[in-house]
């Protein structure tokens, strides 16, 4: 009985001593702040990382561009300096270039096409496309059906865009796009209030929820509901920090950014109404049912130009066209 007694009280007086092990950190970035579209996804993949590995995991979020602009975001990841990111699709074509035809003008009708095409094959094959630049491709989260906003005056077709100074990302297909709409596209970053609050650009173009969150209604007067591309968010981590991980572990981190996305997509939807509510009693003057026909014809050149021949980018962009029917 002494001997139980002095066992116990020596266990005791070691687990008493050696602190609980620390839970792993892992650094997470978004350009955008709270509230964002990219921030409700990481935030509740934080949450159910959290919860899922019993406090083993936790998830520190970097926001609003503290730690750089996506190029640069995208950069660290890939370099290792942190683990893992949300970032909107654009910038990722300098790096893995055949990524761009996701983006192709009008290529989902709808969010349901959307979800249908890229949680299938064809989504999942350009997720590990991202592999060649260091990237483990995790999900689509949604950015969300952009739409185009400007100063200078009403748009309601094609040819109203014409030499409209315009903000794009720092994409390539973005600023082809533009140009083929006969505008004068602008590559920037992210934020651009003050840009467009001091007339430095016409325009840009955006989701609906971008509008709101950064009150793009202070400094913006049109929005025409053009719909023209459909916008993802690339959820990523650094591929050799990833495979490093236990296996049970890697499943863990795709299911739970698997459920994030899932879960930010429904929210981002069910606030379109009260979005474009808001922006209306905001005083934007918005075209509702613009000339899209007039879109549409003059985009379809695209997919005959140089950008799309490279052989991946092309067999990609057949794949997504042909999911799409």
């Amino acid at each position: 009985m002494k001997f139980t007694k002095f066992f116990v009280f020596v266990l005791a007086a070691i687990c008493f001593a050696v602190p609980a092990m620390a839970a792993t950190q892992v650094q997470l970035a978004v350009v955008t702040k709270p509230g964002s579209a990219q921030y409700v996804a990481a935030e509740k993949f934080a949450e159910l990382i959290k919860k899922r590995s019993s406090d083993e995991y936790t998830v520190k979020l970097y926001h609003s561009g503290s730690l750089g602009k996506e190029t640069e975001i995208l950069q660290q990841v890939q370099l290792g300096a942190i683990q893992m990111a949300i970032v909107t699709l654009g910038p990722f074509d300098t790096f893995v270039p055949e990524i761009k035809a996701i983006a192709f003008p009008f290529l989902f009708k709808d969010s349901e096409t959307a979800d249908r095409v890229l949680d299938g094959p064809v989504g999942k094959e350009a997720l590990d496309s991202l592999a060649q630049a260091g990237f483990k491709g995790l999900q689509f989260s949604e950015n969300g059906f952009r739409n185009l906003s400007n100063n200078r005056g009403a748009i309601h077709s094609a040819k109203d865009v014409k030499g409209l100074k315009l903000r794009v990302m720092q994409s390539t297909f973005h600023k082809e796009l533009w140009r083929t709409l006969d505008a004068n596209p602008t590559p920037m970053g992210w934020p651009i209030y003050s840009e467009l609050q001091q007339g430095t650009i016409d325009g840009q173009e955006n989701p609906l929820w971008v509008f709101n969150e950064y009150k793009l209604y202070e400094v913006q007067k049109y929005l025409a509901l053009t719909g023209h591309v459909y916008s993802v968010h690339i959820d990523i981590a650094n591929l050799q920090w990833f495979e490093a991980l236990p296996k049970e572990t890697q499943t863990m981190f795709e299911t739970a950014m698997r459920d994030a996305a899932i879960y930010q997509r429904k929210v981002n939807r069910e606030k379109e109404a009260e979005y474009l509510a808001t922006l209306k009693e905001k005083g934007m003057i918005i075209d509702e049912h613009p000339d899209m026909k007039s879109f549409r014809e003059m985009v379809k050149p695209m997919k005959n130009m140089d950008m799309y021949k490279e052989p991946k980018t092309r067999a990609l962009l057949d794949k997504l066209l042909d999911a799409t029917k």
